[in-house]
């Protein structure tokens, strides 16, 4: 009898403990998802490398390299979050471009020039609309080298005063770079000043003349009136007939 007590007892006590043990227990840690990789940094692009094979054009980049400013553009491009969006003269605005001259310009105002083909803001096409309404902007040649944007039916066209021009095509647009070929030099009124020579009139439309084979209006004028008039005289002839037939028949008879 006491072995079988002493056998409950243990019984008892080690349920005791199992469910002292399994209150006590800490619950598993839950499982957590694995961390995304970050999304890799854009690459940098390289302005030299772009210019060089697009356009063609080697006169901007001539001038950005021996000003230095092409160094102001890639650390714009490459160390900030807002991005640039330059603005590129084709090779042959540069050689349209005969006044001003450009070969007159200083140093400084050469570089002053280079850097207001450029804003210190990455702009897609579609921005140029609400961009439009924000009157001038500025320019990396300061406050008060700006620009005035228009878009009309989506061509975005440039006004500096000295030049009125557009975006001719898109050469790189991607956050945070954007390149654009506009048609002319981006001259600033601030190096030329306000004294702008009058633009040039337009040449007047081709008159396009009829051909030569074509009747002219005088002709059938004519050709129209002339079957008119016949019918007219024909018609005016055909009573004297049978006046004339009378007449004589009368003196036959008195004869």
């Amino acid at each position: 009898m006491a072995k079988m007590q002493l056998s409950i007892f243990i019984a008892v006590v080690a349920l005791l403990v199992c469910s002292a043990s399994a209150k006590t227990a800490s619950p598993p840690a839950p499982v957590l998802p694995p961390t995304p990789a970050p999304a890799p940094a854009p690459e940098n692009v390289n302005l030299t490398a772009l210019l060089s094979v697009a356009g063609p054009f080697h006169t901007f980049l001539d001038y950005l390299l021996s000003t230095g400013v092409i160094e102001t553009f890639q650390n714009q491009a490459n160390n900030t979050e807002e991005g640039i969006t330059i603005f590129v003269p084709k090779d042959d605005a540069f050689k349209a471009q005969k006044n001003p001259s450009l070969s007159n310009l200083t140093k400084d105002q050469l570089k002053q020039l280079v850097l207001f083909h450029a804003l210190p803001h990455y702009y897609s096409l579609s921005e140029f609309k609400n961009l439009s309404q924000s009157g001038p902007v500025s320019t990396f040649a300061g406050g008060q080298y700006s620009l005035k944007f228009t878009d009309v039916s989506g061509t975005v066209r440039i006004d500096s005063l000295w030049t009125r021009t557009k975006v001719s095509s898109s050469v790189f647009s991607t956050d945070p770079v954007a390149v654009y070929q506009v048609n002319r030099v981006l001259l600033p009124e601030a190096i030329f000043g306000t004294d702008v020579p009058p633009m040039p009139a337009p040449a007047p439309a081709p008159v396009v003349s009829a051909p030569s084979d074509s009747p002219s209006a005088d002709s059938d004028g004519a050709n129209s009136t002339s079957p008119k008039s016949s019918h007219k005289n024909s018609g005016q002839k055909l009573p004297l007939a049978p006046i004339a037939m009378v007449l004589s028949g009368l003196v036959a008879l008195f004869l």
